[in-house]
């Protein structure tokens, strides 16, 4: 039995193959992709297992996109773009844009949600419940017709610096840590020297990562501390 009445899952069907660009298979699937946590229906499903495994999947797509469309950028320059691209602010707006703001199942009259972020999360939920329908290779097309082509400038998007190194130090300052960013190795690799660079908080070792220089090895320490200390939403919201 899905979360939809007989009458709202057929115009939920017709909405879906307009906004998917092909018929929905396991109908129920989607129906937990656009129900969030705040419905007031808290006998169903929410969108939250669906949210983080569309999360990995659309990644590792626009990570495979930015890895053939850039091939001689370095590490540090195609992570800063993935950030750009599926960061919490950017998806939601995209989210909106194609009309998932009406589709969502939540609590509208809760002042307490995060109204930029519920979307965003619908969306990437939604490639979840796409991949389990239609499998990779559909999500990928779906993806690239949906969400990149139509609303990614990618030129826009190389202009603009996400700096996650003041993203955190603004962070810690406000909560009064101490920030550092420590080369813990330089060797060379392949002809080249290859930096590990570790962000250091309180004289503890939050985490590190490589990089053939020091900014982008910092850079990419910095987003990583970002995540997993949880500051903001996603690493580059």
């Amino acid at each position: 039995m899905g979360i939809f009445a007989p009458n709202a899952r057929t115009l939920l069907s017709k909405d879906l193959k307009n906004l998917l660009g092909f018929s929905p298979g396991n109908l129920a699937l989607y129906e937990v992709a656009l129900s969030h946590r705040s419905s007031r229906e808290k006998t169903h499903e929410n969108n939250e297992r669906l949210e983080y495994l569309g999360d990995a999947v659309l990644g590792a797509i626009i990570g495979d996109f930015l890895f053939k469309k850039y091939p001689y950028k370095p590490e540090g320059y195609l992570t800063e773009m993935r950030s750009k691209i599926v960061n919490r602010q950017q998806l939601n707006d995209i989210a909106i844009k194609m009309g998932l703001r009406r589709m969502t199942i939540y609590n509208k009259n809760n002042n307490s949600l995060k109204i930029s972020s519920i979307f965003g999360n619908t969306l990437e939920a939604l490639v979840g419940a796409v991949y389990l329908d239609k499998g990779y290779r559909r999500t990928k097309r779906f993806v690239f017709k949906r969400l990149v082509l139509p609303y990614i400038d990618m030129e826009t998007l190389e202009n603009i610096e996400i700096n996650h190194k003041n993203k955190l130090y603004g962070w810690a300052n406000k909560n009064g840590y101490q920030l550092e960013f420590e080369v813990l190795q330089e060797r060379m690799e392949r002809g080249r020297r290859l930096f590990t660079v570790a962000a250091v908080l309180n004289g503890e070792v939050v985490c590190s990562a490589k990089a053939y220089n020091k900014k982008d090895a910092s850079q990419i320490a910095a987003q990583q501390a970002i995540t997993l200390l949880g500051i903001g939403d996603k690493a580059a919201g």
